[in-house]
């Protein structure tokens, strides 16, 4: 026997914020059913897993256990600042100018 992933849980002081960050970031949308003030929303991605966001007031300890490396179709640098706009913020850099490397990104309305 074997488990499957259904969903990716991400907790979150706005559900429905971070849930239009992640369906602009991915490119899909969320859940039908889902709207502003709804304390759990969805987006389903291909494959049928979901990110799920979940509010939950409780201050983070610590930094997430749980990071989603992101692949982008568009050249990294691209992405990175088009992530930033969207409401990212950069916690560390390790672009490397010849075009390698990798950015850790902090998505918007994580609870601190």
């Amino acid at each position: 026997m074997a488990s499957t992933v259904t969903n990716t849980a991400i907790d979150c002081a706005d559900a429905y914020q971070l849930a239009l960050f992640w369906s602009a970031v991915t490119g899909h949308p969320l859940h039908p059913e889902d709207g502003p003030g709804d304390d759990e929303t969805e987006i389903m991605l291909p494959g049928g897993t979901a990110l799920h966001s979940k509010e939950d007031p409780e201050p983070k300890p610590a930094k997430n256990r749980l990071p989603l490396c992101l692949r982008p179709n568009t050249s990294r640098d691209a992405e990175v600042e088009r992530l930033l706009a969207l409401g990212a913020s950069l916690a560390v850099g390790h672009r490397k100018p010849v075009g390698w490397g990798w950015a850790v990104l902090a998505d918007p309305n994580t609870p601190d």
